[in-house]
């Protein structure tokens, strides 16, 4: 292998690091359980497939504009920075239970430092950041498509809508409290009238992609088969458009995928199947906010629902659980990197509050969760 081979692996690694050590741990664990058509059986097809659905369509409606129109209009209401505040991190809180957590953060947070400029208010920026991530992640936790491990867990328990949502409602509530209690911290200045124009960049695009929100709202509520639903937008758009599939986050699916694999060859190991259902005995929230410090929420989901049907306790901590560390909700490093890619000297800083309020929040949703 040569120098630029090896620094092609490498930059590869980083940029998809979850992805490289699923397949790695998916690999090492066809030395227990040697491949054979039994793999098939582990995968959850109705998860990948609702997935790449609704990543699909709300790459329509990125493209479209949609999410920015509505910060515009809002905006231009605002007089303080703490208004402007309010409307920067509820947009990520609201939006992120309907187009999901990652979708949120690449949309708003370059469009927060946007108004930032804008507003001469970039001293804002790490804490409106912070702000927003944590919106995002508090935000998705309310619906099956706010985020991949609800999907997953919803579809793997077997829960109706409505008790997902009535499962994590009153998280959601204090987290929008606690969000907003925050913001008012931040002392108001005067900012100028923010003016932006975003005009939709095409009702064509818009239209199609509702049409297909709701064709992915059919499978959600488990009206339409999720599989015939992604072999129908997948045959729309390699007919009509191409490059919103190029566009589609397959490192994600990936990811998926190679942790079904490796979920499903531990489950045949009766030791570690046993282990683990003992340790989740009595404290599967817990298990799962610690889990999630360290894998991520979504693996954590993924790893954890092999070995128990306790499921109110295990969607509450996967959710909980992307509270903490940078990495307990992958979402959180794409903030992470715009912040250090706008602001190389401010790295060191994020980190730092980044992690103080996230542990805050998870502590008082923490205790919060043992009186309910």
């Amino acid at each position: 292998m040569t120098s630029a081979h090896f620094q092609a692996c490498a930059r590869f690694f980083r940029a998809e690091a979850v992805l490289c050590v699923s397949v790695l741990l998916a690999l090492v664990s066809t030395a227990a359980v040697p491949p054979s058509s039994a793999y098939l059986a582990y995968i959850d097809w109705d998860t990948l497939s609702l997935l790449f659905s609704l990543m699909a369509v709300m790459k329509g409606f990125q493209r479209a504009g949609l999410f920015v129109f509505f910060g515009g209009c809002l905006l231009r209401k605002t007089s303080t920075s703490r208004q402007m505040l309010m409307v920067l991190v509820f947009l990520p809180f609201f939006c992120s239970m309907v187009i999901t957590n990652d979708v949120s953060l690449i949309t708003f947070v370059p469009f927060g430092l946007i108004v930032l400029r804008m507003a001469a208010q970039e001293r804002l920026a790490v804490p409106l950041v912070i702000l927003q991530t944590l919106a995002a992640n508090l935000g998705s936790m309310l619906t099956p498509m706010g985020n991949p491990q609800n999907l997953y867990l919803y579809g793997k328990s077997g829960i109706s809508f409505g008790e997902l949502c009535g499962y994590m409602l009153p998280y959601v509530l204090l987290s929008g409290v606690l969000l907003t209690a925050l913001i008012l911290m931040h002392r108001p200045v005067a900012i100028p009238e923010i003016s932006l124009d975003v005009p939709m960049n095409s009702p064509r695009l818009l239209a199609l992609s509702t049409l297909g929100f709701v064709i992915c709202l059919l499978g959600i509520f488990k009206l339409v088969s999720p599989t015939a639903i992604a072999a129908v937008i997948l045959i729309f758009l390699l007919l009509t458009d191409r490059a919103l599939l190029r566009e589609i986050d397959y490192s994600l699916l990936g990811t998926f995928l190679a942790l079904f694999i490796f979920i499903g060859n531990l489950g045949a190991v009766a030791g570690f199947q046993n282990l683990l259902s003992s340790l989740l005995d009595g404290h599967v929230e817990l298990v799962a906010v610690l889990t999630s410090q360290v894998i991520s929420n979504v693996p954590a989901a993924l790893l954890l629902s092999g070995f128990t049907t306790q499921w109110k306790p295990l969607i509450v901590g996967c959710n909980l659980g992307g509270l903490g560390t940078l990495i307990a909700s992958m979402a959180s490093l794409i903030s992470y990197k715009m912040v250090a890619r706008e602001y190389p000297g401010q790295g060191g800083r994020y980190l730092l509050w980044f992690t103080l309020s996230n542990l805050i929040l998870l502590f008082i949703l923490l205790a919060v969760s043992c009186w309910l």
